[in-house]
């Protein structure tokens, strides 16, 4: 009998650096189950990986929804790579956040990557490897982005502890933090005159980035290649934390002042 694949379960996989991701690990052998709370893009997207993914509807708000993911992938065939990439932002000064605002984003970003994990060390075979999504804010605060600095700055220490703590079954978690991408979640940027240009000119390397260059990191620190490293940090934005982060509320507020002018 032939071995089984193994396989990679891919919180938020049918859209953005979830699906690149998806990609990268299929072109290594690996059987990808792309769980998204779109549960139609999941099956479509895996679809047209053949034989090689599966889907699943997930929530990753939801523990008994993001249990039942995992289930579904250890009845594929042994789990070895866990990836979180569900998120969500919203914007807003700290004196006017809405707090159910503030709840959707800490549960999608924070508490969704802490499911993820949870269920991970409950379901992965030792030497087993996490990859959290976190962001550039999680070290760079943005004005009008407390939420989302807030839950993904809880990322990164959420990965050191889990680290620590999966260390001794040989499994590995670490945090990729992406600068601008261009993805369906900052799709909005782009109608924000001169935002996205702010980004590219405190980015070193002078582009944004393509999901395929997290995914490619993704596939390395999920790979045997990554077998000593653990608790890290991967800035995967083109050199944008050595600078400084875009005046969002500045640029909102100028949109803002034309509309009403």
């Amino acid at each position: 009998m032939a071995a089984q694949k193994p396989v990679a379960l891919i919180m938020g996989g049918a859209s953005g650096i979830g699906l690149a991701t998806a990609h990268a690990l299929v072109a290594r052998g690996d059987h990808v189950v792309i769980a998204d709370i779109n549960e139609e893009a999941a099956r479509a997207r895996a679809a047209e990986l053949a034989d090689m993914a599966t889907a699943v509807a997930a929530d990753v708000t939801d523990e008994a929804s993001v249990a039942a993911a995992f289930a579904a992938a250890r009845e594929v065939g042994p789990v070895r790579t866990a990836v979180s990439c569900a998120g969500l932002s919203i914007i807003g000064p700290i004196a006017d956040i809405e707090l159910s605002g503030w709840q959707t984003t800490i549960d999608v970003c924070l508490t969704g990557t802490m499911l993820v994990i949870k269920h991970a060390a409950r379901t992965l075979e030792d030497g087993g490897s996490v990859v959290a999504i976190s962001s550039l804010n999680g070290r760079q605060p943005g004005n009008t982005m407390a939420a989302y600095c807030s839950a993904k700055a809880g990322v990164l220490m959420l990965v050191q502890v889990a680290a620590l703590e999966l260390g001794p079954r040989g499994i590995r978690v670490n945090a990729v933090s992406p600068g601008l991408v261009d993805t369906p979640l900052v799709a909005g940027l782009a109608m924000v005159p001169g935002l996205t240009d702010e980004y590219i000119e405190n980015t070193p390397l002078g582009r944004s980035g393509i999901p395929d260059d997290i995914a490619q990191t993704v596939e390395f620190l999920t790979s045997e290649r990554a077998a000593w490293i653990t608790g890290s940090v991967f800035d995967v934005n083109g050199g944008a934390h050595l600078k400084r982060y875009p005046d969002v509320l500045g640029k909102v507020q100028a949109l803002a002042t034309g509309f009403e002018g």
